[in-house]
């Protein structure tokens, strides 16, 4: 199928940064008396900020993020790129791609840059929407800033949340079973990971075949 662009989620799509947040989320969790289970559970595709405001009390979010941004940073060297995901963005114009992520820009960059991918042109953030996913406002704002229609875009992600952002954006979504159980992925195209993908740029837009 051909699409005008494909937007990526990050973490779990393009980059294995499964241990370095397992490992935030957990560590942080026991230094404050909560249940590292529970976070988990909750956290995975959404905005850092989101998970806390069910935890805390508002004036406390700003410290809690700021704690777990020194553990993010302690466990950067764990971060990897997933399989392909090299060939599939260097394959791509940098006007046919986008990443839309619920972490922050000064992360989500040193992780890329970390994993040698190349940090795209339109990368929509966690502190530039209102609405985390499963809102589907950060795909939007994406196909936006690309010039084009988001329901002719495939949307590529790992979680729930995102999938269900993508779905909410219109266009095509394609999961990929790189964090989750593929049964948790159910009602969606779905690939063990961009290595079953193959990405071509035609006049019309980029063929995508899974």
């Amino acid at each position: 199928m051909i699409y005008e662009a494909i937007l990526f989620d990050i973490d779990g799509t393009l980059v294995d940064s499964t241990s370095s947040v397992e490992y935030v989320w957990r560590t942080w969790a026991a230094a404050n008396d909560l249940d590292g289970d529970h976070i988990m559970s909750i956290s995975h595709g959404r905005r850092s900020r989101d998970t806390l405001a069910e935890l805390l009390l508002e004036e406390h979010i700003d410290t809690a993020l700021a704690d777990m941004r020194v553990l993010e940073l302690e466990t950067m060297h764990t971060v990897r790129a997933l399989p392909a995901t090299v060939e599939i963005l260097s394959a791509l114009p940098r006007d046919r791609w986008a990443a839309v992520t619920s972490g922050d820009r000064p992360l989500m960059t040193a992780r890329m840059e970390a994993c040698g991918l190349p940090v795209p042109d339109v990368m929509v953030t966690s502190e530039e929407v209102t609405r985390g996913k499963p809102d589907p406002e950060g795909y939007l704002l994406a196909a936006s800033r690309l010039g084009v229609d988001p329901r002719s875009c495939l949307v590529i992600e790992d979680a729930p949340a995102g999938l269900q952002a993508g779905r909410a954006a219109g266009g095509g979504v394609l999961a990929v079973a790189t964090s989750h159980d593929p049964a948790e992925l159910e009602g969606y195209d779905l690939v063990p990971d961009l290595s079953h993908v193959t990405v071509t740029p035609v006049e019309t837009g980029i063929r995508v075949v899974f």
